[in-house]
């Protein structure tokens, strides 16, 4: 996500044991600071399900479930909210969260492409920059379906193309000078720009069994702190991950080259960018 959680696109064992170890900690120490940057994406997430009618959703990668709270919280006390993620310490911190709202959500440490769900058992699966990451996306999405009653919807935001998101991409373009081992982004790979061609997303869909397929262009204001600007850069993504590495003078120039590189986004003691990201949505409908 410019905090890209999977650099490299897989949730093999390497990465269970990433995002179970340093990274995942790193989420979860900043995660007001990542809901609140996200915040207007968030919403289009929430959206999809009706207010007050109850039922039961999934939220697909949930992190600290900022997501899966928002949605618990819209369906109302007859409903129930499902959040899956990868790392353990995420989900600490998510189950955390949803006692202190009050709200009915639950949290289940799993890779969503291949955990056994209830079939037919969710009124909605949603989510927040949690699809890009599946290995093998049409079996996800097709077991997706399998998860979800005929007729519910299928609502998630990714990003869009990578040369429309020119803040996410900024840190590892300023580092790699200093950072020669940085890994590259390999287009349609899984990872933080897998489904930013609208095409492609809407044939995944269709061979996993989902119907009425819509993808619409959002472009959301995001906003930090200009003092969180740091932070977030040198925690996040790849340069994120390779700074744990380094020397600490190699880390000092790193931050200093791509503190600069950032100038054209901070504004009167705020970072703004604008997030391109697709809105896609669908049925599970044979019809």
């Amino acid at each position: 996500m410019g905090a890209d959680r999977r650099v490299d696109g897989t949730e093999d064992g390497g990465q269970a044991a990433r995002w179970n170890g340093p990274a995942g900690n790193a989420w979860v120490e900043s995660q007001d600071l990542v809901d609140a940057l996200f915040a207007p994406l968030e919403r289009l997430v929430v959206d999809a399900v009706p207010a007050g009618q109850g039922g039961r959703v999934l939220d697909v990668g949930c992190g600290t479930g900022g997501t899966t709270v928002a949605v618990a919280r819209r369906l109302g006390p007859g409903g129930q909210c499902v959040g899956v993620d990868i790392s353990e310490p995420m989900l600490v911190a998510a189950r955390a969260r949803a006692q202190r709202a009050g709200v009915r959500a639950s949290f289940v440490r799993a890779d969503a492409s291949d955990h056994v769900f209830e079939p037919a058992s969710f009124d909605a699966v949603v989510s927040r920059f949690g699809v890009m990451f599946f290995p093998d996306p049409v079996r996800a999405f097709a077991h997706l379906r399998r998860a979800a009653k005929e007729d519910a919807v299928l609502r998630f935001v990714v990003w869009r193309d990578v040369a429309e998101n020119p803040f996410m991409t900024t840190a590892e373009r300023a580092a790699a000078p200093l950072l020669p081992d940085l890994p590259k982004r390999v287009p349609d790979a899984p990872g933080q720009f897998a489904l930013a061609d609208a095409g492609r997303v809407r044939g995944l869909l269709a061979e996993g069994g989902w119907a009425g397929v819509g993808v619409r262009a959002v472009d959301a204001v995001c906003v930090m702190p200009e003092a969180e600007l740091v932070p977030y850069f040198s925690r996040f993504g790849p340069v994120g991950i390779a700074l744990r590495g380094v020397d600490a003078r190699t880390r000092a120039r790193v931050v200093e080259s791509v503190r600069g590189a950032f100038s054209s986004f901070v504004r009167g003691g705020e970072v703004r960018f604008t997030a391109a990201c697709w809105q896609v949505e669908a049925r599970a409908s044979g019809r």
